[in-house]
């Protein structure tokens, strides 16, 4: 008489040897296996890449608030025109990113490959054309986002570089998106890096001359961020032109695909205007605190870019459920799907809430780390505590939108910006900074207040579970 033993289930790796392998790169099967497990793959490169993301604006304040209060509204200002860009970028990439991961989990790479190389084509023709038209209307956008004269004298040609130069924001998002599609996350971690590390070394020695390096004052600090990002975007070609990555791009993939391209295209046009909605109510804050004054709209400035330190990485969190959910789709598994969505949102509010915590306790010495200036750090350390009070219930909306967009469902988050942020969010800026008199601050409350209403809207339509039904 004889006996077998069936074979054991082999065992999940612990969390500190997923988390190598998710840096070192992976190649896992994202359909497969356990959900947390997946989230912690996709999630730790993504949460460095856009940790990344962050510093760019980070580096840029940290020293150009030493050239004065002008300098640093510069930089605020033109971050805020930069935004439109950041708009059709994260449109085209949500995109993408839904269109490769499908492909992905049908198992079907040289469909992936061609709906990657038409995102490229759009992200090209698009940036040309925002990159020319920025570069001759850099005073006049200036002065219509409420810049002084001394503003616009000084940092035209400051605009005009960051925004002549979004070719290379565009493409650093895009490609970024192909590797986030296909679950090779950790290749756009490392556009990320080699690109803020080359930023962190050319902004200062160009804003202040070093070497053979010239001096060049606050515009050192376009041209040393549009080097880093140029070639973070070099980098990115290089690795999508190596075969034995998960995405293996060939000659015959470098085409026109004009029905995918028209997918492509119908999609992005819906992530295009949901983030559209988003960056216009910005632009619509940042344009009602420069009425009150240069110092207003420097504090905000340094608080935002403070919050974006930890909203990058949650949103990076959050990147992660498209991948999940739009690979599970195309293998047909709409339940794990959005198991995935429930577990990275618990997972997301979390962190966002030790973060909170840390801001309303310690806002005052994290401000004064970036400025001095005794008219701006109040400002600041409002904008910090007041903004941060949405943080626990944004990090599950964002998650539900992300989810959507995953999908390929990019209406329906577009629907929801629509509502909370020019419905609520603007009409209530103005009435609590302008008619009730809280000033700036009202403005603050006013973004945490409807972040929070996103995120409620978003779980809602989520519950609903139409997203399942989505084909792209």
């Amino acid at each position: 008489m004889s006996s077998s033993v069936a074979p054991s289930a082999e065992p999940t790796p612990g969390f500190w040897a997923s988390a190598r392998e998710s840096i070192a790169g992976t190649q896992q099967d994202f359909t497969e296996g356990s959900i947390g497990r997946a989230i912690l793959l996709l999630a730790i490169p993504m949460v460095l890449e856009m940790s990344m993301e962050s510093l760019f604006g980070i580096v840029d304040v940290f020293f150009v608030a030493r050239l004065g209060s002008d300098a640093m509204a510069t930089v605020v200002i033109t971050e805020s025109l930069l935004t439109l860009v950041f708009d059709i970028a994260l449109g085209l990439s949500m995109a993408t990113t839904a269109m490769v991961a499908r492909r992905v989990g049908e198992k079907n790479p040289d469909a992936a490959a061609v709906a990657a190389v038409q995102s490229i084509v759009l992200g090209i023709v698009s940036s040309v054309a925002i990159g020319v038209t920025c570069v001759l209307a850099a005073p006049r956008l200036l002065a219509w986002m409420g810049g002084t004269r001394a503003i616009v004298e000084t940092g035209s040609v400051y605009t005009a570089t960051v925004l002549g130069g979004s070719i290379t924001v565009m493409l650093l998002f895009l490609i970024n998106a192909i590797f986030r599609g296909v679950g090779d996350a950790v290749v756009a971690m490392r556009a990320l890096w080699l690109a803020n590390l080359l930023n962190m070394a050319l902004v200062p020695c160009l804003i202040n001359g070093f070497g053979p390096l010239p001096r060049m004052g606050l515009l050192g600090a376009a041209v040393g961020t549009t080097i880093g990002r140029g070639l973070g975007v070099v980098y990115l070609f290089w690795m999508l032109s190596r075969s034995r990555r998960r995405i293996d791009i060939r000659r015959e993939h470098l085409r026109l695909d004009f029905p995918v391209l028209l997918r492509l295209t119908r999609v992005s046009l819906n992530g295009i205007l949901q983030f559209f909605i988003a960056m216009a109510s910005w632009l619509a804050l940042v344009n009602l605190l420069a009425r009150f004054g240069s110092d207003a709209l420097a504090g905000y400035g340094v608080a935002m870019r403070i919050l974006v330190v930890a909203l990058l990485p949650a949103w990076g969190m959050s990147n992660s459920v498209a991948t999940l959910v739009g690979q599970n789709l195309g293998a047909g598994k709409p339940d794990r799907a959005e198991r995935s969505a429930w577990l990275t949102g618990l997972f997301n509010m979390i962190f966002l809430g030790v973060v909170t915590l840390v801001f309303l306790l310690f806002s005052e010495p994290i401000i004064r780390v970036f400025t001095q200036d005794p008219a701006v750090v109040p400002v600041g350390v409002s904008c910090l505590r007041y903004v941060s009070y949405g943080y626990v219930f944004y990090a599950f909306g964002m998650v539900m939108l992300q989810a959507f967009n995953g999908a390929g469902d990019t209406r329906t988050p577009t629907i929801v910006n629509l509502f909370c942020y020019w419905m609520w969010q603007l009409p209530l800026a103005y009435v609590l900074a302008n008619v009730l008199g809280m000033g700036p601050n009202g403005v603050f409350l006013a973004i945490a207040i409807s972040e929070s209403t996103v995120a409620v809207v978003g779980v809602v339509m989520f519950r609903r579970g139409r997203w399942k039904l989505q084909t792209i």
